[in-house]
């Protein structure tokens, strides 16, 4: 049975502003689970598949990359993974029907909402040069075009290959390995957009790109930090994590500029208090800290830390650790004894006895994590931030010992994995030459184009072929009228997806859409079904088999779409690979990864264990850290934050509850009051009234650079709000729009989507 898509974009015409939630999760989130599972598959098929989420014999949860606690409970999924479910599993369908009825230019003015609700791509399809309409494709003829047209590129580099962090760890390596046995290194990814800062910072101080703890470290912490986080909407089963580890005596500081439902109180529906009762308070203290002001914050705590041994030696540093097992302490410790408390409070905006109260609370811990997600890493001073973060640990020997530690909460669900499969720009050496040995060819050498650099490239016309593997592009990248521009600058566009989206609309000259199978539906081979693998976030390794029937049989999977293309255009030249096994049986594809990169020793046996199994982390599991000097690296960091111009206003893009990166689920946001609507602007109540403005109407964002480019977000309705003084809040993509392609983060070149400086004007006709 096909259910009814919507015929109409609502837009926001029927948008409604209530009074912001005090908890999270509860029954509201029960309800909001079964109904989009309900609508979206039916009722029986709905709950029957949610009991398949995260499950040892089940599949991966399509969504965020949270870790599996080791005792599951039979419903193992959170509200956004029930919609991120029911989006992929649902019964709707596009058929070739569907683009018979529609050209581009009636897709166009349709929000991502309502593209994706029309539901699951069902036949390949082919946009050719000079016509405004898709049409079906045989899977030979699509890849024969792909073919051609890479085949007359003037060298490899005028491709680029993005990757979403939706793929399986199977799919990822077959797709870097056929990229560079084509010849290049350009292969963007999803991480260069969030969590890219992230990894540059702890790899030049720890020696690895990922978080040092463990979800059991959660449980044994004193005092967990979370920071630039709202788990509430984006992690929603951390939650079930903060409350484990506050019942066993954690203290929780949130630190935050907006005060997230799921930081006050959470009503856990695993628990009969969590359906009917009051819940669990979570952080014990809320500091409201302005946009870009975190680096100050841990600046302050580390000076303050110093100063406390200063006065009382041996008793708050942890020496041992830090002589044995560090680097430039002494540097560092002279820079910090100097952060200046004037600009710390500036950059904060919070009292100095709140911070003097918050870190009363660190001294009195013994073991500390620090959580944080993008609200750390989309500043220009993300990588300096994220490093004081890590100096702030080093202290007190908090990195290596149970119970504490680093831990960025990375996106979706295997973003991670994709990483460690090699989806990277600036691949090791070591990495390449393995690669090189095991399949007998020479790969690229030459760095390749991140995220930001593809899109300036295909404006350019250095880019003229790009594929994507998963993902919304257009809607996930900054500045969206130069990349819509940069896209269609492209002499194919290739989108690997299972529903539409606005990059099938925002194409190339020619554009093919492959769909494909998504995480639910069982992979069957004739050498029976396939399953595939995934990383969560804190580095575990398992299985995940999907079990539904495949929404149309002329779908392919990731991994099989990959290994047809890279036989239509390598041929049989190049490197030695064994495409066609590779396609039929997944374990063989698991024999090649356990030869080229380390720790996936007996991938296939040990993978295949319930709960699969931990890659390695030498800080972590040994104190050992792969640094140039092998040494854990203090760093002197120059204290920086937003200075912003008498009045304009910080904005940061952000979700809503009813979106899970660019996916959007609905048109509410349950948690911050805001119904069937999202083009709403987040703003203090003074902010308006200093603008001559009231809470309700209608404006338009305009962001301000140093390139005198005027971009417009327009009509959106504010929202007062408690926001920081001069910091307002949005929901991307609509306010991508505003973030300039050329303003990111230095060292990692991710985009600086959390701190964007605007000005405020009356929409026209208001």
């Amino acid at each position: 049975m096909t259910r009814k898509a919507p015929a109409e974009d609502p837009g926001d015409a029927r948008l409604r502003v209530g009074t912001p939630k005090e908890f999270a999760a509860g029954l509201p989130a029960v309800t909001s689970s079964l109904r989009h599972a309900g609508e979206q598959m039916g009722a029986r098929r709905g709950l029957l598949t949610l009991l398949q989420v995260n499950q040892k014999e089940g599949f991966d949860c399509p969504g965020c990359a949270w870790p599996e606690p080791e005792h599951r409970h039979r419903a193992e999924f959170c509200e956004n993974g029930a919609k991120a479910v029911a989006e992929e599993a649902t019964l709707r369908r596009v058929t070739p029907d569907f683009f018979a009825e529609h050209t581009l230019a009636d897709l166009l003015p349709h929000s991502d909402y309502w593209l994706g609700q029309q539901g699951r791509l069902t036949h390949p399809m082919y946009r050719p040069a000079g016509s405004d309409r898709y049409r079906p494709v045989s899977w030979d003829d699509a890849f024969a075009v792909i073919a051609r047209e890479l085949g007359a590129l003037d060298h490899p580099d005028q491709a680029a290959f993005y990757t979403s962090g939706r793929a399986s760890n199977e799919a990822a390596f077959a797709y870097q390995l056929f990229v560079r046995a084509f010849g290049t290194n350009n292969l963007p990814d999803c991480s260069n957009m969030c969590h890219e800062s992230s990894g540059s910072a702890l790899t030049e101080t720890i020696g690895i790109g990922k978080g040092s703890v463990r979800l059991d470290d959660l449980y044994e912490a004193d005092l967990i930090l979370v920071v630039g986080q709202n788990p509430g909407t984006n992690h929603p089963r951390m939650l079930s994590a903060l409350e484990k580890a506050k019942r066993r005596g954690a203290r929780i500081i949130a630190v935050n500029p907006l005060p997230e439902a799921g930081l006050l109180r959470f009503k856990n529906p695993q628990r009969p208090s969590g359906v009917v009762g009051g819940g669990t308070r979570l952080a014990d203290r809320f500091l409201q800290i302005r946009l870009g002001g975190d680096q100050a914050l841990f600046q302050a705590f580390s000076r303050m830390l110093l100063e406390a041994e200063d006065e009382a030696p041996g008793t708050c540093l942890d020496l041992s650790f830090i002589d044995r097992y560090t680097h430039g302490f002494q540097e560092f410790a002279e820079h910090a004894r100097k952060a200046p408390w004037d600009e710390i409070l500036t950059a904060t905006g919070l009292p100095e006895e709140e911070i003097r109260a918050a870190f009363g609370e660190v001294l009195a811990a013994e073991k500390t994590v620090v959580c944080w997600a993008m609200g750390l890493t989309q500043h220009q001073h993300s990588v300096p931030t994220i490093r004081d973060v890590v100096n702030f640990l080093l202290l007190r020997g908090n990195i290596g010992r149970p119970g504490a530690g680093l831990c960025p909460v990375r996106g979706h669900s295997n973003v991670q994995g994709d990483r460690t499969m090699g989806i990277h720009e600036k691949p090791s050496d070591a990495f390449l030459d393995a690669l090189g040995v095991e399949f007998a060819f020479t790969p690229p050498r030459h760095h390749g184009h991140d995220a930001v650099e593809t899109i300036r490239a295909m404006r350019d016309g250095e880019v003229r072929v790009f594929v994507a593997l998963g993902g919304n592009f257009v809607a996930a990248a900054p500045d969206t009228e130069l990349t819509e521009r940069a896209l269609r600058n492209c002499r194919l566009t290739v989108q690997i997806s299972t529903k539409l989206n606005r990059s099938h609309v925002v194409a190339g000259e020619q554009a093919l859409i492959l769909p494909c199978l998504g995480r639910t539906e069982a992979d069957l081979r004739p050498s029976g079904p396939q399953q595939v693998t995934v990383e969560d976030s804190m580095g575990m390794v398992h299985l995940s088999r999907g079990r539904l029937a495949p929404a149309s049989e002329h779908l392919l999977s990731e991994t099989a779409i990959i290994c047809r293309m890279a036989r239509a255009v390598l041929g049989d030249t190049g490197a030695q690979v064994p495409w066609e096994e590779f396609e039929a049986d997944y374990d063989r594809i698991r024999d090649r990864i356990e030869r080229v990169i380390p720790g996936f020793e007996d991938f296939n046996a040990r993978v295949r264990r319930p709960g699969g199994f931990a890659l390695p982390h030498p800080p972590r599991d040994e104190r050992r850290f792969t640094t140039a000097t092998g040494l854990a690296h203090f760093t002197a960091n120059p204290l920086e934050f937003p200075r912003v111009p008498d009045g304009r206003l910080l904005l940061q893009t952000l979700r809503s509850h009813d979106q899970y990166n660019t996916t959007v689920y609905g048109l509410d946001d349950r948690y911050r009051g805001i119904r069937q609507g999202r083009r709403v602007l987040f703003v203090h109540r003074d902010d308006l009234a200093a603008r001559g403005l009231a809470d309700g109407d209608l404006v338009d964002i305009v962001s301000e650079y140093a390139d005198g480019v005027e971009r417009r977000a327009p009509a959106f309705r504010t929202v007062a709000y408690p926001t920081p003084r001069g910091c307002c809040a949005a929901y991307f993509p609509e306010t991508n729009v505003l973030v300039p392609l050329d303003s990111t983060a230095a060292i990692s070149n991710t985009p600086t989507s959390k701190s964007v400086v605007v000005r405020l004007e009356p929409a026209a006709g208001a």
